[in-house]
């Protein structure tokens, strides 16, 4: 919430001084300068996305309009979560660090198996594709975990009757992914649930990145998807088929 502040706060002054600038009554610097020419061209402004330094302050889109409405969609979600209570469906594109949130729910799944011993180091992502179509569809959160929408499908689509990876129609870049519940298992269990469930070929455990730039550093973690025996998990990989936050 703070570093959404941040950025709110970033805006409002840029914005507010920038206005005072054409009007003549503050001096045009270099950075009100970039941002008015990138205002112009329909770009995001570098410092609105970037700090002095060059790290992340914000989020990267390519355009203007896409990051003002990724920002009214983070706020609503912070919004509706501080006044209602937590979602039963997160965005997880709208999170600063996606990973602290999941690395969180691990935490409280691994807590509510105290009982039973678990160790958060043996704690291991499970995933598994639900047929809500969108958040709208779901009404209540899962037991444990989370449900996460807002996912897409780069190099492959998701077979909703099939239940299954297919291949996207030509000319389709982005295929957006059923909601998906995120919990956490034990590494033993988990191990025994992908043989039965995905048979033997296993599953396509598909990177998600938090950006087009498929690097270390906008990894978030590994889903698996259900593929066929034809299509074989090593197929989806030569492929490039991956999970994106943003298209």
């Amino acid at each position: 919430l703070q570093r959404l502040q941040n950025v709110i706060a970033k805006v409002r002054f840029t914005l507010a001084q920038l206005q005072l600038a054409i009007k003549g009554e503050v001096v045009m610097t270099a950075e009100l300068q970039e941002t008015l020419d990138s205002m112009f061209d329909a770009k995001v402004p570098y410092y609105w996305e970037n700090t002095l330094t060059g790290d992340e302050f914000s989020w990267r889109l390519p355009t203007l309009g896409l990051w003002f409405t990724s920002l009214i969609a983070r706020d609503d979600q912070d919004r509706s979560w501080l006044n209602e209570g937590r979602p039963n469906c997160y965005w997880l594109t709208g999170f600063f660090n996606p990973n602290g949130a999941l690395t969180a729910m691990k935490q409280e799944v691994t807590r509510k198996h105290k009982a039973e011993k678990w160790a958060l180091d043996d704690v291991i992502y499970h995933t598994e594709v639900t047929e809500f179509n969108g958040e709208q569809q779901v009404r209540s959160p899962p037991p444990e975990g989370i449900y996460i929408h807002g996912l897409f499908l780069d190099g492959a689509a998701w077979g909703k009757h099939e239940g299954h990876l297919i291949e996207s129609t030509p000319k389709v870049l982005f295929v957006g992914l059923p909601v998906l519940l995120v919990t956490g298992n034990i590494r033993t269990a988990e191990e025994t649930f992908k043989k039965q469930y995905f048979g033997p070929q296993g599953p396509y455990e598909c990177p998600c990145y938090k950006y087009l730039s498929r690097t270390d550093r906008y990894f978030i973690f590994m889903v698996n998807l259900k593929c066929t025996q034809e299509r074989y998990p090593n197929y989806w990989a030569l492929r490039g088929t991956a999970l994106l936050c943003n298209q």
